[in-house]
């Protein structure tokens, strides 16, 4: 049956029935005629490489719960892999849909491999990265069949999504010149890209060459991750010519994928005010045909630094609530250093909140119950099962061992007053005492 069809959205179109369909359609509680439906139209993807054998397969897009995405990977400061791969295993267990590989030094290949081998979560990478320091040469004198040869070595890997700024062509590339932003292109790869671009006087590689790209996706069912390289890196270059140029670009090179059936999601920024990340959401949606959004944030002020958690959490939920169906978690130590095991935690829980926050306000299917689940326990004053319904189970019970109440049945906060304790105690019929 395998070799009855190329990629997923093969073979939704043609009716054939995947394993990793299956999968989903019991993960989401969904028809899978349903599933297949969306999945024809490209609304809906199943990142899921051939050669990723231990992949337990999600979906990403409409009518889908909203999944989280990872970064990691090893760097010239910190280049040792298993640090990196013991982050791997905590995001896993912490319940991340996607772990995606940002390696540019060393052992990229052990480390892609390794990650590959032991994540039945997706798996992404920037191939561009890799291939400054794959072939530890200057930028410029990279070729367009090393690039290329860089992105068949990621994809024999198993790797089930790539990040390529394909939209990025010389139009866009001289509206960024022309812009005046105040921080210009902050998307790495979309800066490598531009660098190249402009000392070889050429046109984007992946852009130019596009039909050779889906070659390689389409023989290892890959899912394309087309790149926002004109992402904006600050409040005031949201939403200006460069961002939505690159964005009706990438709605083009869609449509040309999924002629293909290459399956595909649209990178969006980035940093952006809160009242325009509605109109953002709603215009990749149009401008690209409803292909899955997946969001950095978005950050919605520049000035919390170390705090960045928190300031892409409050705009990844509005963006979730808006259309967005991936987002890409930010820890606290964004734009700072290599985040450490703890900003990893701290950036996985926000960026969950955020996903399941806005799961709620959209009203997926049984997105609430969770919450149900507290109130009842919190009713109860039932501290372990609150800890074990937790969304992370280890701080609520550090925070309650660390200060142990007079009384079980409340907290050191408000002790005997406890609000829940005496409405249960009154409701009861039994008395309530106050004083010692």
């Amino acid at each position: 049956m395998a070799a009855s069809y190329t990629t997923q959205m093969d073979a939704a179109r043609k009716g054939i029935v995947t394993p990793q369909m299956e999968t989903v359609a019991r993960k989401e509680n969904i028809r899978i005629e349903d599933l297949m439906e969306r999945m024809a139209r490209g609304t809906v993807i199943i990142p899921a490489n051939k050669n990723h054998t231990s992949l337990d397969a999600e979906a990403v897009g409409e009518g889908m719960r909203i999944k989280i995405n990872v970064n990691l990977g090893i760097s010239k400061d910190c280049s040792d892999v298993d640090p990196e791969l013991d982050k791997v295993q905590a995001a896993l267990d912490l319940k991340a849909e996607a772990i995606m590989d940002l390696s540019c030094y060393g052992k990229t290949q052990e480390f892609r491999q390794k990650l590959v081998k032991m994540s039945p979560a997706m798996v992404g990478t920037v191939p561009i990265y890799d291939a400054v320091g794959f072939y530890d040469k200057n930028l410029q004198d990279i070729t367009v069949d090393e690039f290329f040869d860089v992105v068949q070595r990621h994809v024999e890997d198993g790797v089930d999504f790539l990040t390529i700024h394909c939209g990025l062509n010389k139009h866009t590339a001289e509206k960024v010149k022309d812009a005046k932003r105040l921080t210009n292109i902050v998307s790495r790869g979309g800066s490598l890209l531009f660098t190249w671009m402009e000392i070889n006087n050429a046109e984007n590689p992946f852009y130019e060459h596009f039909d050779r790209l889906l070659d390689i996706c389409e023989e290892y069912d890959v899912t394309l991750s087309l790149g926002d390289g004109c992402r904006p890196g600050c409040l005031h270059d949201a939403t200006d010519a460069c961002q939505v140029e690159e964005l009706i670009t990438l709605g083009e090179l869609t449509k040309r994928a999924w002629e293909r059936n290459v399956q595909v999601m649209i990178e969006g920024p980035g940093h952006m005010a809160m009242g325009e990340i509605a109109g953002n959401m709603m215009m990749e949606k149009r401008l690209c045909h409803g292909a899955p959004f997946y969001v950095l944030g978005p950050i919605v002020t520049d000035v919390a630094p170390g705090y960045d958690h928190i300031t892409s959490a409050i705009g990844g939920a509005i963006a979730g609530m808006s259309g967005a169906d991936f987002l890409c978690y930010v820890t606290p130590a964004e734009h700072l250093r290599l985040p450490t095991m703890e900003d990893m935690k701290e950036g996985i829980i926000a960026t969950r909140i955020a996903a399941h926050a806005a799961d709620i306000a959209k009203g997926y299917p049984g997105a609430s119950d969770w919450d149900d689940k507290m109130s009842k326990a919190r009713a109860a004053l039932d501290w372990e099962a609150m800890f074990n319904i937790a969304m992370d189970p280890v701080r609520p019970r550090e925070f309650r061992e660390s200060s142990k109440p007079e009384h079980e049945d409340s907290c050191s906060m408000c002790g005997k007053m406890c609000a829940v304790r005496n409405m249960n105690r009154v409701l009861e019929g039994k008395d309530i005492q106050l004083d010692d």
